[in-house]
Order: structure tokens, then C-alpha cells, then sequence
């Protein structure tokens, strides 16, 4: 007889622990290679755990609640092969124990295969391992954030086969395999934001690649390590309040009742994952308890909250009575401060003389907007300048023409492309406005790529983002009506590829679209010009004819152009934008549709 220990798995590059949720087996039951021993979770991902190998579970070494460290053993499972697993092997002779000293990575192949085969995390096989990288999902992208892997450690993959999705401020897509193999090691969870260019993931392409716990192995000393870690039993579980389960488990959470508890006063326990989600979506604690679990005795689930935070957005729940502190608000109670006279952390020192305060998390999508605006403020030296311009002519030729249009082309006129075409054309004689600044570099580029913020959500709450439109300068006032509604569209229902949001070499904004006559809009990195058209408005105008001044009502808008003064100068952006303005100004009423 054998036994093999198990070691608490490492989920992620940066997981250093892992919590036992519940175990599926019990202390004498039989269990296959790969058959389920147990759930964890992590303040990432709620994962399960499987066997190493076939045999008896003799022991279990922590309970349910327990929070162990990566790499510290969990169960003991003995098997019936005459290898060992742990160091209560049976005595060597001296000589052998000085070569195992001496080279015990040999020694271990040759008195355990089959522990080292499960412990490996892919051998060495002959295979290839290969590093899958985060992607790059755009010109100005640095990083991305893992939404969910649709294989596991030790499935087989196809090159080209979907290993992940990721999502960017731009675009949700999908990763690819690099190559044909197995998955060996997954290292990045789901929720994790990773910088372009780090691994992800690692393939090993040979073909008996065995895919284990990518845990470092425990050495002799985690048996005896493993009596330090307290636990506590169900009953005991049960009965203990959320602080002093948490400080029995060594987590200090000075968070206040404002924060998701672990142990709900029901018994039930609530993963790191589901009470990062609960903190996140402002769902208090009294609420949690609340949610009817579809787990294995009422556990609430990532599917149960998600469901839940979506009813409540559709007012199809009733939160509980909260008190300030459990709906996530300050209380004006004298708040506790640490030797150095810091406002603990998790305690809100809010004075706010007109009330209660709601507190918003910004999501992953808002807060990448931030960093780029900023990153912008700080990269440009930004300057704005304004033209008034009489669209009067174009209004009434798209008005007259829309329908036609429409039935000719198959695509719907809107005033976007009729501003697209006046631009480009003005680019072509202004070069350097299609560029972009590279150190002590300027670089021109040769193909107009042209970028359209889109507002999306009701109101735009749900964030901004702009596809592009390749080579623009190539296309008629058709092609530039189509490509308008492509991107827009493909935009509002996210179906943009990456490709879609990579190469813009210009931008237009329509803050006219919400009411607005002008606009400072921010410089979209790496370009160095961003135009903004506000609202059309009909206003008496005077107007020079050959019988003298005369007073009309005209079809009126601002224009506004941000560039970069770093490389283009006052007189340069100004005539930039006076051209544009004569275009649409000299707009021909007698083109033909």
C-alpha cells in the first residue's frame, strides 16, 4: 500500500490560499483518478478539486471552512500500488537515503511515478510547452481581464480551438490555442486583469502530457505543519458568529458590518468569489442570506447572485431592511484609527452635510475609460478651438434626398458620413493631422482610419467606445453611410472584433446628438486631433447679398477640433478646421444621390 498526499492546488499566479467550501467524499470512501474529493474556493474562482489517484480516502487533514496555503496538504488517499507517495515509505538502506540527499528529484521518479505523474503539471514528455500570452486587443490596449476559460487544466486543445474569453475597455473576444496539446497549467483566473504580452496559460504539445496541480509539491515537513492549522468542526461551524470564525481562520476583516461575512448567521458559507461579487453589486450581507442557494445545502452560487443583482436591477425583488451599515454606507459613528492616526482600513470618514451618500463601484469598463482619459490629459498638450458653421445647405439636400437614399442604397442617411466626407477631404490637404507622435518622431500616416465614438447604454451609462473605419479616404458617400452603420450597430449589440478598434488615425464625436452646442473632447492615443460636431439649431443669421445685409434663419452648428500642440501649432489647427467649415458651408445642393 501507498499514500499519495493531496495538496491544496494553486488557482492562480497570485493565489496564495485556497478556502474548503465542502467535501464530496468522506474519510474511507473509495475514489477514482480524477473523481471529485472536494470544492474550493478563492477570492477568484470556487473550483473542485480531483483525486491524484485511485484508492481509499484514509484521512482528511482540514475541514470545511479551513483556509489553507497553496502547496500544504488536505487528504491523505491510500492506493494499492507498491510506490510512496510522502516520506513513510518503508526504510532504504543508507547509501540509497545519501543518493536521494544527494538527487531526490531521481529518486522520486524512480520510488513514486505514479504521485509524479499527478503532481508534474506536465512531465517532461518530449512535448513542447508552450506560453500562451495575454493579446494585445488594440493600438492603446495594456491590458485585459479574463471573463471565463472554456477548457480546464488537462483537456486536450486544438491549435485554433477557444481556450478564453477576454474582455478590454473596446471589446470582449475570444483567445485562441497557439498550438495542438494539452492545457498544462492555467495561470490566470477568471476576474484577473493581466497585462499584454504576460502567459496565461501554458500548452504542452506532446502527446502524453499529464496535467496535475500546478502546486508546488509539499516536502516531508508539511505532515507535521499541517496539526498547526486550527480547524473547526461543522457543528462548531455552525455555531460560531462571522468575527470569530474569521479571526479563528486568521482573516481580520475591519471592514464593518458593511461587507459580505463569510458565515452567514444561517451556517451557510459564502466563497470569497460570491461575497466579491456581493461587495461589488452593494448587496448587504442581510441580503445575501436572503438568496435561495442552488448549491448542495443552500449554497449560494456566482449563477445564484449574478441572478439575483439582475432581478433587482429589474425590480422584480424587494431588498430587506437594511440599516446604514449593511446597505454599504457610512455611519456618523466615531470611527477607529490606528497608532499612526490613519482611518483604519474599510472605516468611511464621510461628512456629508446633505445626507446619506451612495457609494458606486466602477466597472471594469469605466475605470479603463479613466486611466485612458487621464493618460491622455497627460500625454497631449491639449488645445480647442471652435468654428461656427451654416449647414444649411447639406440639412436640406439630406433632408430632400434620405429616403431615396435609403431605397438605392439599403443604407439610412444620417448627417455622420456627410461630416466624415468633409473631414477626409480636408485631411488630404492637411497631412499632418493624420499623424501620430513616436518620442522625438512624427509619424504621417498614408491610410485615413477613421474613428466614431459610440455612446453605449441608455443615456451612455454603459460606457464609450470607438470602432474604425479602414481606409475611409477610399470611400464614396455610400460606402461611408454603410460603414457608419456597420460600426455603430455592431458597436451597440458588441459584436466589434478586435480589428474594429485598432488603427484609428482621427476621431469624430457628436455631442450635438444629446443637445449639446460645443464640446472639449479629449484626444483619442495615440492620434492628435479629435473633431466634435454639436447640435444643429435654427438661428437668424445675417446674411451679405448683392442688395445688401439681410437677416434669415439658417441651419447653424459649432464645430470643435482638440489637437495636439505638441505638433500641431494654432494657425495649423485653426486653418484645419476653417476648411472643414468651408466644405460643409459650400456643400453642393445638386449632387446627385
Amino acid at each position: 500500500m501507498a499514500k499519495v498526499e493531496v495538496v491544496m492546488p494553486q488557482m492562480g499566479e497570485s493565489v496564495m490560499e485556497g478556502t474548503v467550501i465542502e467535501w464530496s467524499k468522506s474519510v474511507g470512501d473509495t475514489v477514482e483518478v480524477d473523481e471529485i474529493l472536494l470544492e474550493i474556493a478563492t477570492d477568484k474562482v470556487d473550483s473542485e478539486v480531483p483525486s491524484p489517484e485511485a484508492g481509499t480516502l484514509v484521512e482528511i487533514l482540514v475541514e470545511e471552512g479551513d483556509t489553507i496555503e497553496v502547496g500544504k496538504p488536505i487528504a491523505i488517499i491510500e492506493t494499492d500500488a507498491d510506490a510512496v507517495g510522502d516520506t513513510n515509505s518503508s526504510p532504504e538502506p543508507e547509501a540509497k537515503e545519501e543518493t536521494k540527499e544527494e538527487e531526490p528529484e531521481a529518486e522520486e521518479k524512480e520510488s513514486a511515478p505514479a504521485a509524479e505523474e499527478s503532481n508534474a503539471g506536465g512531465g517532461d514528455d518530449g512535448g513542447e510547452r508552450i506560453e500562451v500570452m495575454m493579446p494585445q486587443m488594440g493600438e492603446s490596449v495594456v491590458e485585459a481581464t479574463v471573463i471565463g476559460w472554456n477548457k480546464s487544466v488537462g483537456d486536450e486543445v486544438e491549435e485554433d480551438e477557444t481556450l478564453l474569453e477576454i474582455s478590454t475597455d473596446k471589446v470582449d473576444s475570444e483567445v485562441p490555442s497557439p498550438a495542438a496539446g494539452t492545457l498544462v497549467e492555467i495561470l490566470a483566473e477568471e476576474n484577473d486583469t493581466i497585462e499584454v504580452g504576460q502567459p496565461i496559460a501554458i500548452i504542452s504539445t506532446g502527446k502524453g502530457a499529464s496535467a496535475g496541480s500546478s502546486a508546488p509539491k509539499s516536502d516531508s515537513g508539511s505532515s507535521s505543519a499541517k496539526k498547526e492549522e486550527k480547524k473547526l468542526s461543522k457543528e462548531e461551524i455552525a455555531a460560531t458568529t462571522p468575527d470569530q470564525l474569521m479571526q479563528s481562520n486568521g482573516s481580520s476583516d475591519s471592514s464593518g458590518g458593511s461587507e459580505p461575512q463569510r458565515m452567514g448567521s444561517d451556517g451557510r458559507f459564502f466563497s470569497p468569489l460570491v461575497r466579491s461579487i456581493a461587495k461589488e453589486e452593494g448587496i448587504s450581507q442581510e441580503e445575501l442570506e436572503s438568496i435561495d442557494g442552488s448549491g448542495q445545502g443552500g449554497r449560494v452560487s456566482k449563477k445564484d447572485i449574478l441572478g439575483y443583482v439582475e432581478d433587482k436591477k429589474n425590480g422584480k425583488v424587494s431588498a430587506p431592511k437594511t440599516s446604514q451599515s449593511s446597505a454599504g454606507l457610512s455611519k456618523p459613528s466615531s470611527t477607529s484609527k490606528s497608532n499612526d492616526g490613519s482611518i483604519s482600513a474599510g472605516q468611511l470618514d464621510i461628512k456629508s452635510p446633505s445626507g446619506e451618500v451612495e457609494i458606486i463601484k466602477m466597472d471594469r469598463m469605466r475605470k479603463m475609460i479613466a486611466e485612458h482619459m487621464v493618460k491622455s490629459v497627460q500625454t497631449s498638450a491639449h488645445v480647442t478651438t471652435f468654428a461656427e458653421v451654416d449647414v444649411t445647405n447639406m440639412v436640406k439636400w439630406r433632408n430632400a434626398n434620405k429616403n431615396a437614399f435609403q431605397k438605392k442604397t439599403g443604407h439610412k442617411l444620417t448627417f455622420t458620413p456627410l461630416f466624415v466626407e468633409a473631414i477626409i477631404k480636408a485631411m488630404l490637404e492637411f497631412p499632418l493631422i493624420n499623424s501620430s507622435v513616436n518620442g522625438d518622431e512624427i509619424h504621417v500616416k498614408k491610410d485615413i482610419n477613421f474613428g466614431l465614438a459610440v455612446a453605449l447604454g441608455e443615456g451612455g451609462e454603459g460606457g464609450l467606445i470607438v470602432p474604425v473605419m479602414k481606409k475611409a479616404q477610399q470611400k464614396n458617400l455610400v460606402g461611408l453611410a454603410e460603414a457608419v452603420n456597420e460600426v455603430a450597430t455592431k458597436a451597440r449589440s458588441k459584436k466589434l472584433s478586435p480589428d474594429d478598434l485598432v488603427g484609428g488615425t482621427i476621431t469624430l464625436t457628436n455631442y450635438g446628438s444629446v443637445g449639446n452646442i460645443m464640446g472639449t473632447p479629449i484626444i483619442n492615443q495615440p492620434q492628435v486631433a479629435i473633431i466634435g460636431t454639436g447640435a444643429i439649431e435654427k438661428k437668424p443669421v445675417v446674411l451679405e447679398t448683392e442688395n445688401g445685409d439681410v437677416i434669415a434663419i439658417r441651419q447653424m452648428m459649432y464645430l470643435s477640433m482638440s489637437y495636439d500642440h505638441r505638433i500641431i501649432d494654432g494657425a495649423h489647427g485653426g486653418a484645419f478646421l476653417n476648411r472643414i467649415k468651408q466644405i460643409l458651408q459650400g456643400f453642393d445642393m445638386d449632387r446627385a444621390v
